[in-house]
């Protein structure tokens, strides 16, 4: 594809034969429905047996045990990033180097370094990235910071977001069903496991889309669970489990953020709640009410707490894609294909998840050092 504005569709590459491109990447892109705009080539992972069986399926015409091997197709202009978070920076970089367009999962990266490396080589060679989690898509999302600065809640005291990690990696029928397992256990090694990288990214997109970047933050962080199981074999818990930070947004704002080993503090997945000299909005729920935003009446038929009907309201999310979960994700890739093709830009931005991913970053070595650490990076939030 060209570097001027290009109405063929775009030709992405898959990195990564795992549960979420099994469940979710491969099932939405392949869609007929977009098969005008971006249809997929390619498929990547070092399990081959496996990558060659989804190209079966869902009639991928290239399979590729090597990434490189994959990026050296010219039939390719873009790559979704669906590997180990730990392996996100190498494949980045390698796709940018290999001049195609990227999007990635959550996270980005592990570290700022990694994340400004990535947006520096983008810009010297005219690429676009587009980073899940893209939260600040989500209308709910918009309504939320609306309200908030309309005073609907009074003056914001303090809020809190977080995830928990359970056992569902281990459990997810992807991984244990057909004839090879996927492993689960990176999520528990370093880089890029535990909770904070996998799940809490997800909470920090949201309370900063809402809010804007943090300023500071504070953290206790360490394992509590030092072993887990699978397959009968016992992996020792590398990454931390438990974390807990304190961001400070300025003018004593605080929010408390969780990526822990068990426990749920809100039913609605990932989601922020503010607390106000007047009231509480409590991700959707403004004083236990339902607010009003863009698209709700498709979630109708659900709890609030579904995060697959929260996710129908996403620009790119109608027709069969309503009946396919994760399909955060393929709004995200839909963002840049849009990007590439229409040169839209999308506000999922690389800078945002740069953000979220000094806030972790930082938040670790608050714990290890047992003292605040001041926040340098930024991003711009798109109007209301």
């Amino acid at each position: 594809m060209n570097s001027t504005l290009d109405k063929s569709p775009l030709r992405i590459g898959i990195v990564g034969v795992g549960t979420l491109t099994l469940r979710a990447v491969l099932p939405h892109l392949t869609q007929k429905d977009i098969s005008d705009r971006v249809v997929v080539t390619a498929i990547c992972d070092p399990v081959v047996a496996r990558a060659r069986e989804a190209g079966k399926k869902f009639s991928v015409p290239n399979v590729y045990a090597d990434l490189d091997d994959m990026l050296a197709d010219n039939q390719i202009d873009a790559v979704t990033i669906v590997s180990p978070i730990g392996l996100h920076f190498a494949h980045c970089h390698a796709a940018l180097s290999a001049g195609k367009h990227v999007h990635v999962n959550k996270t980005m990266t592990t570290t700022v370094a990694e994340a400004d490396e990535l947006i520096a080589l983008a810009n010297r060679k005219g690429l676009k990235i587009v980073a899940s989690p893209g939260e600040i898509l989500r209308p709910q999302i918009t309504a939320a910071r609306r309200l908030l600065r309309s005073g609907a809640i009074g003056t914001i005291s303090w809020a809190t977001c977080g995830c928990a990690f359970g056992d569902y990696h281990e459990n997810e029928t992807e991984r244990v069903s057909g004839g090879t397992r996927i492993d689960p256990t990176w999520y528990f090694r370093l880089p890029g496991g535990g909770p904070m990288y996998d799940m809490t990214s997800y909470s920090l997109h949201q309370l900063t889309s809402i809010l804007g970047p943090a300023r500071r933050v504070t953290a206790m962080s360490g394992v509590r669970v030092p072993t887990h199981e699978w397959e009968g074999r016992s992996v020792k818990t590398e990454a931390d489990d438990n974390t807990l930070l304190l961001l400070d947004f300025g003018n004593a704002l605080f929010a408390m953020v969780f990526g822990t080993a068990a426990g749920r503090g809100n039913p609605q997945f990932a989601a922020s709640t503010f607390f106000g000299t007047k009231g509480v909005l409590d991700g959707v729920l403004l004083n236990d009410a339902p607010i009003e935003f863009d698209g709700r009446e498709m979630t109708l038929d659900r709890p609030v707490s579904d995060w697959d009907a929260q996710m129908r309201t996403l620009p790119h999310v109608v027709g069969p894609h309503r009946n396919i979960v994760e399909a955060h994700v393929f709004e995200d890739v839909m963002q840049l294909v849009r990007w590439v093709r229409e040169g839209v830009p999308s506000a999922a931005t690389a800078e945002h998840a740069r953000h979220a991913i000094e806030i972790i970053e930082a938040g670790y070595k608050s714990a290890r050092e047992g003292r605040a650490i001041e926040l340098v990076t930024s991003f711009d939030l798109p109007p209301d």
